[in-house]
Order: C-alpha cells, then structure tokens, then sequence
C-alpha cells in the first residue's frame, strides 16, 4: 500500500491486525515514486482528484503504466463532475470516465464506471464517480 502519510499507513496497518504482515507498505509520493515490481491492481479511492498541476497528474500516468501488469486492473474513485469544487480546504479536479480516460491514456481501456454518493460524517453527500480500466 502506497500513501503519503505515514499516519495514514501506520492506521490502515493497526486496522489489519496480524494481516499487516502480508501488505508492501510504502510512504511516498506517487507521482515521485518508482516501481520495483509489476502488480496485478491499482485501486485510488480519492487521491487522485487532489492532482491539480497537468505535469503531477503525467507524473501519476507514468507511474501507473509502469507499474501495472498488462491486462492488469485499475479502479480510480474520483469526485464527479457534480461533486465539490474543493475538499478538505483543497482545490481538486472533478472527472467523469472519459475524462479520467483520456489522462489516463489510451493503454488503458474502460470496462465500468459507476456513480457514488458518500455521506460525509456531517450528512453532507459528495457525489463521485468510481471507474475501472484493464491496461492494454
């Protein structure tokens, strides 16, 4: 599992258990980061609408080719096109599958998409969309 926060990692981690023992934990910035190895599934709930400059969401393109097995699988949770302009104080993107598509590339082909109502803690609902794309 790859995230930014150490925190973040160090929660998810005590949330496993002893199943902690079995995930890759890796404190990075994806658009920074490298692969060591090819893996089977990519899955980004919400991470990847907080990329607002063009050259971090090529950065995180890369990263993703480079890193997924052909015929492997991507699922991307993004905000929707309805959904807010900010989150957490922080300007985002909003995208719906073709848009996510086209800065994706075209290695990668769309195979679903669907929309997502979150309720937020304070009963707010934020719309997003979830696609899944198999590389090429």
């Amino acid at each position: 599992m790859l995230d930014l926060s150490e925190a973040a990692l160090a929660a998810a981690s005590a949330r496993l258990g002893d199943k902690a023992a079995q995930v890759q934990w890796v404190a990075a910035d994806v658009t920074k980061w490298y692969p060591t190895q090819l893996f089977d599934i990519w899955h980004d709930r919400a991470a990847f609408h907080f990329l607002t400059d063009p050259a971090d969401r090529a950065a995180y393109a890369a990263r993703l080719d480079e890193s997924i097995k052909p015929g492997g699988t991507v699922v991307i949770g993004t905000f929707a096109l309805d959904g807010p302009e900010k989150c957490s104080g922080l300007s985002i993107n909003r995208y719906d599958a073709a848009g996510l598509g086209e800065v994706l590339g075209s290695g990668f082909e769309l195979v679903h998409t669907r929309p997502h109502e979150h309720a937020t803690p304070w009963a707010a609902i934020q719309h997003f969309q979830f696609s899944v794309f198999l590389k090429a």
